[in-house]
């Protein structure tokens, strides 16, 4: 009963469209300005020119693109009668979506690493985090999500489906597609959690080694200023780096028992959509540099 396979029908969209339009809309647009806004203060103020601030611009394109592969595609669909995406679509979907996760992995422990050699290494950091040393960090994060994520999609790609080919989702993503294959789907959900080991896992275990070894820097220091300088620079890394972490995996290691699309699709918008708009937000009330680069920008 293997069919060739040239579209999915979307089933995560059911009741008040016109609202889920709008919210979407709206969610959209702010990531868009709130994102769009840490870019161009990076780039136009010289007291953000320094690794920190480099890497934040990486990582607001980050959430740019994010949302970009699945906010607009949701918005076409969400008040049409049937919401679907063709196949291709739907793995290039897939694959710059995994991308992107597989590249933030990485960077948000670079950035954990900046803050640590600009704390604990304060005469080296200089050296550490050259602009040579930055841009290779930031170049090897994108290519490792790329690289990632190809995997998973060469994998995908050659997994069948019966019938109607149905996901329980809104967008495109590995958990859906091996919910609805009729074929072995072992290789994939290997590849899946040797992912989740090596580019999620792994990267949270050095964040979290990073901010113990800042954390006991920081509490050795003398002056009270200094501590408070260190916790307020760091603390919004921290909270990006909490956000983000939990809700990926919750994402792609949900328990095979008690499955529940409406959550499933829930926590997915949190992951894709709702923490792409909440970083640059949580960096502008947290940094005290941005929001002074704000202030002198709306002057």
């Amino acid at each position: 009963n293997q069919t060739r396979v040239t579209e999915f029908m979307l089933l995560g969209f059911s009741h008040g469209q016109p609202f889920l339009f709008v919210l979407f809309l709206v969610v959209y647009l702010v990531t868009l300005l709130g994102n769009f806004a840490i870019l161009a203060l990076v780039s136009l103020d010289p007291h953000l020119h320094n690794p920190m601030y480099f890497f934040l611009s990486h990582l607001s394109f980050l959430d740019i693109c994010y949302s970009s592969v699945t906010v607009p595609k949701i918005l076409s669909n969400v008040l049409r009668s049937q919401a679907t995406i063709s196949y291709c679509g739907c793995l290039a979907q897939m694959f710059f979506l995994m991308a992107c996760a597989g590249a933030e992995c990485a960077l948000l422990a670079v950035m954990a690493y900046d803050r640590y050699a600009a704390i604990c290494q304060p005469l080296h950091y200089a050296h550490t985090m050259s602009r040579g040393v930055c841009t290779v960090a930031a170049a090897g994060c994108w290519l490792w999500g790329m690289l990632d994520s190809a995997v998973h999609t060469l994998l995908a790609s050659k997994l069948s489906f019966c019938g109607a080919a149905r996901l329980q989702h809104i967008f495109c993503d590995a958990p859906p597609l091996l919910r609805a294959a009729c074929s072995n789907t072992h290789p994939v959900e290997v590849a899946l959690h040797a992912a989740s080991v090596f580019v999620g896992l792994s990267p949270f275990l050095f964040v979290i080694i990073s901010y113990l070894r800042i954390l006991a820097a920081v509490l050795g220091m003398p002056v009270a200023s200094g501590l408070h300088k260190a916790f307020s620079t760091c603390s919004a890394h921290l909270l990006v780096v909490t956000l983000y972490f939990v809700t990926a995996n919750l994402n792609y290691n949900r328990p095979s028992t008690g499955y529940s699309p409406v959550a499933d699709t829930v926590v997915s918008a949190l992951y894709c959509i709702v923490t792409p708009m909440l970083n640059p937000l949580i960096y502008s009330l947290r940094n005290q540099e941005v929001q002074r680069a704000l202030q002198k920008a709306l002057r």
